[in-house]
């Protein structure tokens, strides 16, 4: 009998901070684990951080923003593992490029998504923020806060699209994160901002989708 394959996560803006957590906590759940960032010496060193990397993960070369770049990444991701079953669009920038983060993140899924629906299993990941909350929305960093509320937006069209496919989106609020980017004030580390991220990417077949977390409890938009 032949041995179901085991399941592949794709996580962006993986060479560091949440995203390499996340990475982290795959790995020690087993999956195949594929790290994606632009700097590959930042990548080789995220990599080189991981207990457990061996034959469970690879690094590669992404850039959200360049289309052509995403599809290279998929052709390197099929040849090592086959395919992609979890996708986390984790890449984010507290600056005002976020709007090209956004479109990176619907040009990730766009490239990844349908593969995981013809196979009938997917989970797709978008790490967004409490500042995307319109119910708490303030004047706090407005570029970043409109671009996570547009990818809340989007998460919502992703689940809808995808509803009766097999693949299940959400997207988590991490929380305030000690990270390069939420600096060392920040009152959460990356393992507890990063699981709730993990435990959305390996929902069972018949969890939430199109939905908003913190801490494994749904907030509101």
């Amino acid at each position: 009998m032949a041995t179901a394959r085991t399941h592949t996560a794709l996580v962006t803006g993986a060479n560091r901070g949440l995203g390499l957590e996340t990475a982290r906590q795959l790995l020690a759940r087993g999956l195949d684990v594929v790290l994606a960032g632009r700097d590959d010496d930042a990548l080789d060193r995220a990599f080189h951080s991981l207990d457990r990397a061996g034959q469970q993960a690879m690094t590669v070369r992404m850039d959200v923003t360049n289309p052509e770049s995403i599809r290279s990444a998929q052709r390197a991701v099929a040849g090592r593992f086959g395919g992609v079953d979890i996708l986390v669009n984790n890449a984010a920038v507290l600056l005002f490029e976020n709007e090209d983060v956004l479109s990176g993140a619907i040009e990730v899924s766009r490239v990844f998504a349908p593969a995981m629906a013809q196979s009938g299993y997917g989970r797709i990941v978008n790490v967004s923020s409490g500042a995307g909350q319109l119910a708490r929305m303030s004047d706090y960093a407005p570029a970043y806060s409109m671009s996570k509320a547009a990818l809340n937006a989007f998460t919502r069209i992703l689940a809808h699209t995808y509803q009766r496919s097999g693949v299940l989106v959400n997207a988590a609020d991490p929380g305030w994160v000690r990270t390069d980017m939420g600096g060392p004030s920040a009152p959460r580390s990356p393992r507890e901002g990063a699981d709730t991220i993990v435990w959305l990417a390996t929902l069972p077949d018949d969890g939430p989708t199109g939905e908003f977390f913190h801490d494994r409890q749904p907030i509101a938009w």
